[in-house]
């Protein structure tokens, strides 16, 4: 039987614990002023992983909420995976050698292959890519911009480079709260071979049971965040859900 985890997500922009509705900096709610806090409270719920994203990192291509992920890291009992402002060797290093588990490369995976396959190569599944989506191609830069590869063709690129993990996210769903994209997600799954975290678009229970029948296609989980914020989704119950 293949696991598949939930993975809820802290967004950070300036500090505080955020959601943008399809990553759009001017439409943002805030939902905690201390991700440590709402760490904590996924963890007292039974949260094995939490999902880290350095919103402003990710538009301005900085370590800039890295002490809130490193607080987490170290002083929670919880595995951590984060992503947003990861360009360089450095920004990878700083995570991975200061307790975070998994480290999500994503613009710096499009920008500079070369890079990143060495990065795979001496981290190993430390590494995750993240891939984002609008209409099947992959999006770079904070999704400011669409590039001309499939997001399918870039996975399989990567899965060939050594990759065991990948976050994908179709932009389109992201926030909007009306159930992930399923078929693509399962696409990615089966073209890449490898584990495959979906993004974007889970609203309730049942989006968590759609996915989780196709674990043993390498869909390996979800990263659930205003579902869990909204009360949509009771975190613990979900957990105690997909582990049946």
């Amino acid at each position: 039987m293949s696991t598949f985890t939930i993975y809820p997500a802290i967004d950070m922009k300036e500090g505080k614990c955020v959601r943008l509705l399809q990553g759009d900096f001017d439409k943002e709610t805030v939902y905690g002023d201390s991700p440590f806090e709402v760490a904590k409270e996924f963890v007292a719920n039974g949260a094995e992983w939490i999902h880290m994203v350095d919103l402003d990192g990710a538009r301005d291509g900085n370590r800039a909420n890295a002490e809130h992920v490193v607080r987490v890291a170290k002083e929670l009992d919880v595995k951590v995976q984060m992503g947003g402002g990861i360009r360089s060797r450095s920004d990878v290093e700083y995570y991975l050698e200061r307790g975070v588990d998994r480290v999500i490369i994503g613009s710096l995976a499009i920008a500079d292959p070369e890079l990143t396959k060495e990065l795979v190569a001496h981290y190993g599944e430390r590494i995750a890519i993240g891939l984002d989506a609008r209409d099947g191609f992959a999006a770079t830069e904070g999704w400011l911009n669409k590039s001309d590869k499939k997001a399918t063709e870039v996975g399989k690129y990567f899965a060939d480079a050594g990759v065991e993990t990948f976050v994908y996210t179709d932009i389109a769903k992201d926030g909007m709260m009306n159930g992930p994209n399923t078929e693509s997600i399962v696409e990615m799954a089966e073209i890449t071979g490898k584990n495959v975290i979906a993004s974007g678009g889970v609203s309730k229970l049942s989006d968590l049971q759609d996915l989780k029948q196709y674990a043993d296609r390498n869909v390996a989980g979800a990263i659930v965040g205003k579902a869990i914020y909204t009360k949509e989704i009771r975190l613990q119950e979900a957990i105690q859900e997909v582990s049946q």
